[in-house]
């Protein structure tokens, strides 16, 4: 493979090598979430930023994490978990936003995701699509420990991954709208609980690569409860999904380093 690095030793994307982030990592999609996600660090440090890629890294119970944003979609999620691999990371939190589509997913809730429907393009690329995109189950069961402790409303289920915003939301004015509103139906009918953009990409690159992925999410709002006339307030705060996945890394830095002194 060719070196695109300049020969900076560094990541050509996300610009950063392994000296500058810990094995543990956040990732939001929204560059500008970082910083606001780093503060739950002991002594962070911007170290890296290009693209949509910036990357902040500090210290959990004296263990060194980092949090590195990823963009939206599964391509440059793609990359960035490719990446940081490379960089000697092997346990990831995804943490970001989605909207509900069962009806009892209420805005405010962590959605805590065990698979994702692969409703996207990127994974065509490293699987099958028969392969199924499941989170880690460490991960999983450290993100409900997290939710639990912390006393949040949460649910955890199989969530999809798109890759058009308004295909979800506007589906009935694009060219293949019919087949969109099929496959949503569908999804509803299995009891699909929300959709966001990147967690089918990171489950796929993560089992190929055997490392740790797991995700958890913001309901933001929940389309379905609009259409059926129920209350549907927006609500964008995302601290108490990010509290969720820091808690959950330092559960799973816990059991990593009692494991590793047994």
């Amino acid at each position: 493979m060719i070196d695109y690095s300049q020969n900076e030793g560094k990541q050509y994307h996300i610009g950063t090598s392994k000296d500058d982030v810990g094995k543990y990592v956040i990732l939001p999609g929204d560059p500008g979430r970082c910083a606001k996600i780093a503060q739950y660090f002991d002594n962070p440090v911007k170290v890296g930023q290009n693209r949509e890629y910036v990357t902040y890294t500090g210290y959990l119970d004296g263990t060194k994490v980092s949090v590195c944003s990823t963009g939206i979609g599964g391509p440059s999620a793609s990359i960035a978990l490719e990446e940081l691999v490379m960089n000697g990371c092997h346990t990831f939190i995804r943490i970001g936003t989605c909207g509900g589509m069962q009806l009892d997913v209420m805005s405010g809730d962590v959605m805590v995701s065990t698979a994702s429907i692969r409703m996207e393009g990127t994974t065509r690329e490293y699987a099958p699509i028969e392969f199924p995109a499941v989170a880690n189950l460490d991960v999983t069961n450290a993100l409900i420990a997290a939710c639990r402790k912390l006393n949040m409303s949460y649910k955890v289920g199989v969530t999809q991954s798109k890759d058009s915003f308004y295909g979800q939301h506007r589906p009935e004015t694009l060219p293949n709208g019919d087949e969109l509103l099929r496959k949503w139906k569908a999804w509803l009918a299995l009891d699909c609980k929300a959709s966001e953009m990147e967690s089918a990409a990171l489950f796929i690159v993560g089992q190929y690569l055997k490392v740790r992925v797991g995700s958890c999410f913001l309901v933001v709002a929940n389309q379905e409860r609009a259409a059926a006339g129920l209350e549907n307030p927006q609500v964008h705060d995302t601290d108490g999904a990010i509290r969720v996945a820091v808690e959950a890394l330092r559960e799973l830095i816990a059991a990593d380093k009692e494991a590793e002194n047994q």
